[in-house]
């Protein structure tokens, strides 16, 4: 390789756009990841909507089994999922990255759909205790399921697509969320009763993991799909930014671990993740309490309102989608700028809607709602943040760093809850909740503020760590690539 070849200008020609087929496998790729997402997440939300009829069976058809579960009891069984999804988070990455993207993801997904039809009987046999050990195993199957999908995208996407192949794959949770709360009356109340509800969930994993085992591929030189024009454009894309001949050797590379965690840009995406789960999290399961017990209306059991933020990330995602590739093609914008301009769009937007949400009037519900709507709906702009720099600062190691910065995300999102029951100790009192979303403001702000001014495109030296025979010139390279900014 000569050094010229891997300058910053270089990454400018035309020749690029010129070669890049404008449809591929890689396109395939990403739909069958965003088809994985939308039934991992509709077997993540079953239970949370079956659970009220599962508790009620004359609210919907009589002919099935009740129980009589308390609200602690409902509690645990709602968590249970998460506490196998933490603990598994950071394994996940590695085993992603040791074993390839692919093959986890046939595991997250496949044997989750399997538990997942299994769900049912686990209640009628071992009532609560068995189905919260059931989830349990659910919530661990499925935590390599982001550091897997990034694990993939760092072989499939050039730098100039990871926006775009990335909203479409995250999209996925969205429109899985927004099927399973449409169905869910509709199945609860057939024949087929509320089990009915995890058997549709179940069989649709199981579906998609034949469908992926046929054609997912970890990498463009393991997918038998794809032209070899499409091949060359991705493996000449990506070695404009990185030093190895082969992206696909990651897994035989130690685990930079002090790098790691003494990189500041690194740090930054993990408060950045931590501030979005936070927020989040927070605005889909406490704000409708509030809007319900100030503003005395209740959108949780309102199909259609419940969809509805939803609806609004999944769609404004696809448009933020659009319009950065839009500014990125057209030379408007570059990498990095583009990374923090949607991230401060996907973090301050839903500050600024959450402050507002504080001050509206109790008679004034439907502008509650809109705001909630906006602050949920814009934070999808994150998928063009800090959601893909994992890949940007270090490609081979995208699926740890995920698992990494997602395990303490999720632990945030079991943390944000237990804040707002120490703080509103009357759910009617807007006064508390107005401090709630003050914390929530602020948290966005600091972390999208570093994310702005420490955050960084650049790929980062420990992406290949150096052995100590490595040639001069292999250094080299090493040294001018490590410099390089996403233009």
């Amino acid at each position: 390789m000569v050094l010229k070849d891997i300058t910053a200008e270089n990454l400018d020609e035309p020749a690029e756009d010129t070669d890049r087929p404008k449809l591929g496998v890689r396109h395939l790729q990403s739909i069958l990841l965003f088809f994985g997402f939308c039934v991992a997440f509709m077997q993540r939300v079953n239970l949370s909507v079956a659970i009220v009829v599962m508790m009620d069976r004359n609210s919907t058809n009589p002919d099935f089994s009740e129980y009589a579960w308390s609200e602690q009891t409902k509690s645990l069984l709602l968590s249970s999922f998460f506490w196998g999804y933490v603990l598994m988070q950071i394994p996940g990455g590695q085993l992603a990255q040791r074993f390839g993207g692919k093959v986890m993801l046939l595991f997250s997904v496949g044997i989750s759909g399997f538990l997942a039809l299994f769900t049912p009987l686990s209640a009628q046999l071992g009532d609560w205790q068995l189905t919260c050990a059931l989830r349990f195993l659910q919530g661990f199957c499925q935590a390599a399921l982001y550091p897997s999908t990034h694990t993939i995208l760092a072989q499939w996407a050039p730098p100039a697509e990871r926006g775009i192949l990335a909203t479409i794959c995250f999209s996925g949770p969205q429109f899985g969320t927004i099927i399973i709360l449409s169905i869910s009356g509709t199945l609860a109340a057939s024949k087929y009763g509320w089990p009915s509800i995890f058997y549709i969930t179940g069989g649709c994993g199981i579906i998609w993991s034949f469908v992926w085992w046929m054609w997912g591929a970890d990498s463009p030189r393991r997918c038998k799909l794809i032209t070899t024009k499409e091949r060359n454009y991705i493996e000449s894309a990506l070695a404009m930014i990185s030093k190895s001949e082969n992206n696909a050797t990651s897994a035989k590379l130690p685990t930079p671990w002090l790098s790691i965690f003494t990189s500041v840009p690194f740090w930054v995406l993990l408060i950045a993740n931590c501030a979005y789960n936070f927020g989040y999290w927070t605005m889909m399961t406490q704000i409708p309490s509030y809007i319900k017990n100030v503003f005395d209306k209740d959108i949780q059991s309102n199909a259609l309102l419940s969809a509805l933020p939803y609806t609004a990330n999944l769609v404004l995602g696809l448009c933020f989608c659009a319009l950065a590739q839009v500014l990125l093609s057209a030379k408007v914008l570059s990498m990095n700028a583009s990374r923090k301009i949607f991230n401060t769009i996907g973090m301050w937007i839903p500050m600024a809607a959450i402050i507002a949400l504080g001050f509206v009037d109790a008679d004034n519900a439907d502008l509650a709602i809109v705001l909630l709507t906006l602050g949920v709906g814009t934070d999808s702009a994150t998928f063009l943040g800090y959601l893909v720099n994992h890949m940007d600062l270090a490609p081979n190691f995208a699926g740890t760093l995920m698992g990494i910065t997602n395990c303490a995300a999720n632990v945030m999102g079991i943390i944000a809850p237990l804040i707002v029951g120490v703080i509103v100790t009357d759910t009617t009192n807007p006064n508390q909740w107005r401090i709630i979303f003050i914390i929530m403001a602020l948290y966005y702000f600091i972390a999208n503020l570093l994310f702005i001014t420490l955050g960084s495109t650049r790929l980062q030296p420990w992406n290949e760590p150096v052995k100590r025979d490595t040639n001069r010139k292999h250094i080299q390279v090493q040294a001018v690539a490590g410099d390089l900014e996403y233009i």
